[in-house]
């Protein structure tokens, strides 16, 4: 399994977010990155390759352009009257308010997000353009033969919207990917996401479209985060109806009932038969993960990469959560080696 990482995810350190009801260093950091190659090389798991670069224009084909111009603005904006601090947004539109974008920066950081996830430095958006890059050479692999590939996104992206940042998503890695399989002739992709937070950027940009199966796994919105979108009664609408599908659980859940919803994704999308699948790892499922509830062990991994495996797919792994950065590389290597040995 060829593993694609970048360097570049670097710059995107140093940034905040606000939890409950204070500001303070992101979970979502630098050395995730760091022990999951450490974990994946000690067991050998495929080389280490860079991504290549693709441009914009494969992310413009699932999000806005006014969205990816204030991402690659947002920093100089922000820096412009002498803020030399991270960027975060403090307003944000209201039910009844107007969708108009502000000129102003900070009126633009809550225009385009949907919570205080999502802070800016100065390297944020070369990481995310470097995180789009590793997605697409993943593609590039997959397109080429390669019958898995892994790619070591940083920042996440399943909860990106079109136009809108959110959860330290800011482009959707996994919608750029899966678009592009399109783009190369797939006629049907499906996104597995199995991170313990819901994929609702992955769900809207998908929802009405019959060509992407759309399968999470994932926390009760009525308890958790996104809160908004999750329910197990959103199955598409339009053309898409019939090919959403929700799993939320409860806190607490473990393998037995995690692993039973797991099968029921893996019937659906082995019943759609896809040219190609997407993963979105996240595994905040585990145990002692910091920001989580669910009680998935590191063993589980295990099962549940060699479940994915019987699929029979191409697949891509994209990253996106995981916090307890001591498990981290243990549990995502395990994934791993489940798929390859499945």
């Amino acid at each position: 399994m060829q593993i694609i990482h970048s360097p570049r995810h670097l710059g995107h350190s140093g940034h905040v977010e606000l939890m409950n009801g204070r500001v303070v260093p992101a979970f979502e950091k630098p050395e995730r990155v760091a022990m999951i190659l450490r974990a994946v090389g000690e067991r050998q798991l495929g080389p280490f390759v860079d991504p290549t670069a693709h441009g914009l224009d494969p992310v413009l084909k699932v999000h806005d352009e006014a969205f990816i111009r204030f991402l690659s603005t947002a920093w100089q904006q922000w820096t412009a009257d002498g803020r030399d601090f991270p960027a975060l947004p403090s307003f944000w539109k209201a039910p009844g308010m107007r969708a108009i974008e502000p000129d102003n920066i900070d009126g633009k950081l809550g225009h385009f997000s949907f919570d205080a996830g999502c802070c800016i430095v100065a390297g944020t958006w070369d990481a995310v353009q470097a995180g789009a890059d590793i997605a697409l050479t993943g593609v590039d692999l997959i397109a080429d033969g390669q019958p898995n590939a892994f790619a070591l996104c940083r920042p996440p992206g399943h909860h990106a919207h079109a136009g809108t940042m959110g959860g330290y998503c800011f482009v959707n890695n996994a919608a750029v990917a899966a678009q592009s399989f399109l783009d190369r002739g797939a006629a049907r992709v499906a996104v597995l996401d199995v991170d313990y937070h819901h994929g609702n950027g992955t769900q809207s940009i998908f929802y009405d479209r019959p060509d992407v199966l759309v399968c999470n796994i994932h926390a009760d919105p009525m308890q958790e985060f996104p809160y908004f979108l999750g329910y197990a009664d959103e199955a598409g609408q339009g053309p898409g109806e019939g090919f959403n599908a929700n799993f939320p659980l409860p806190w607490g859940a473990d393998f037995e009932g995690w692993g039973a919803a797991l099968e029921a994704a893996c019937v659906l999308v082995a019943d759609y038969a896809p040219d190609a699948l997407i993963v979105s790892l996240g595994v905040d499922t585990y145990k002692d993960d910091p920001i989580s509830q669910f009680r998935l062990d590191s063993p589980d991994y295990l099962k549940m990469g060699a479940r994915i495996a019987k699929l029979g797919l191409p697949t891509l792994v994209v990253m996106e959560g995981g916090y307890a950065v001591e498990a981290i590389g243990i549990n995502v290597a395990n994934t791993l080696e489940g798929l390859l040995q499945g």
